[in-house]
């Protein structure tokens, strides 16, 4: 009988990830089953995805109170499905206010629990560390500063490195394709993000800068997850080119970018592309946030950095006038742009090699019972 894996990832993040690990699951073991709540990447590296993320993706805090109810409900059907499939290990991928709910549950119920990528608690809801250290098995931990940061709790988790790493790596041998629209002049990356609150509230700005600067080609990633006719339905006249579902080669074509806080400043920043990070939420999240949340930065450059290295326009501070300001100083050839591409080969070295997905591949294989 083949040895069984219940994978849960609740954002496209975590699905590139995800699509990763079973990748190296499957090279490990083909005869594997792999079922999982997640996206298209993990579906075709050989996953059966029975729940898509874009069915997941809840934002801020009025969100979810919004929709609590159908999220209590995908816990218990998701409950159901691994008790129906009996896995002999339960692999959780950040998405904490789901998977650790999942967690409490299955180590009751006696599944192993490993989870890759950890919840932001260093962040925020830091008693959720006595959750974890009681019903996570093995954590895996993808920021260099987590591990300190568990051993304080007397938790010993493991560094793997940054799974963006594997991914950005395995871009680099493909060869890329010209983008649509492409001439001559310099092009701006544009990522407004993939849930369409972040982007009903930042494309509107970055078109409006778009307009300003002619001599740009600005190019907006789109997420393959959102219709193109919602993007369009910001951008309006703004001369602006929408490529859907290439990220990694828009960003390989980019001089800078404009980038919504979340792990694409962190995928920018791999590149090498100066940017600058935009965020701007409800009124009612920002002060719940505020008092939550214990950070001086939120975008994982500068967390992992420990100091400003890329401009963070925040609410008041983002801005048409304030965007277009901080894009003249990426663009231009001086010492603004020369330091921050620096820094941004500093974080990639601290940040270690590729080699994540393998590592937590080859720790959750080892950890399974002999196939019978």
């Amino acid at each position: 009988m083949a040895r069984r894996i219940y994978i849960i990832a609740g954002e496209a993040s975590g699905d590139l990830h995800g699509g990763n690990l079973v990748r190296a699951l499957k090279a490990k073991d083909t005869a594997l089953e792999i079922r999982a709540w997640g996206g298209d990447r993990m579906q075709a590296a050989g996953a059966e995805v029975v729940k898509h993320y874009r069915e997941l993706a809840f934002m801020g805090f009025t969100q979810v109170i919004m929709n609590l109810r159908t999220i209590l409900r995908n816990i218990d059907t998701c409950k159901k499905d691994i008790e129906a499939f009996k896995p002999d290990a339960l692999v959780l991928i950040d998405y904490p206010g789901f998977n650790l709910r999942i967690a409490e549950w299955a180590h009751a119920k006696g599944i192993p629990v490993h989870y890759y990528i950890s919840p932001q608690v260093w962040a925020w809801k830091k008693g959720r560390v006595h959750t974890i250290k009681k019903v996570v098995d093995r954590m895996y931990v993808i920021l260099p500063f987590e591990k300190e940061w568990y051993a304080r709790y007397g938790m010993e988790v493991e560094f793997v490195g940054h799974p963006l790493l594997d991914a950005i790596e395995q871009e680099g041998r493909t060869p890329l394709t010209p983008l649509p629209g492409a001439d001559d002049r310099p092009v701006v990356a544009l990522l407004p993000g993939s849930r369409h609150q972040e982007i009903a509230r930042m494309l509107p700005k970055m078109s409006a800068v778009a307009r300003r600067f002619p001599d740009f080609h600005f190019i907006l990633a789109a997420a393959p997850s959102v219709p193109e006719a919602i993007y369009k339905n910001f951008i309006g006249d703004a001369p602006i080119t929408i490529v859907p579902g290439r990220t990694y080669d828009v960003l390989r074509t980019a001089r800078a970018a404009l980038v919504t806080s979340g792990t694409a400043t962190l995928e920018t920043a791999l590149f090498g592309v100066p940017e600058a990070v935009c965020y701007s939420g409800s009124a009612l999240n920002v002060w719940i946030a505020r008092r939550l949340v214990d950070i001086r930065f939120i975008s994982l450059v500068n967390l992992i950095m420990d100091r400003e290295v890329v401009r963070e326009l925040i609410q008041q501070d983002l801005s048409v006038a304030s965007l277009s300001t901080e894009l003249e100083r990426l663009m231009a050839v001086g010492p603004y742009r020369e330091t921050m591409v620096k820094d941004l080969g500093s974080l990639r070295e601290k940040l270690g090699g590729p080699g994540a997905s393998a590592t937590v591949a080859m720790a959750v294989w080892k950890s399974l019972p002999p196939p019978v």
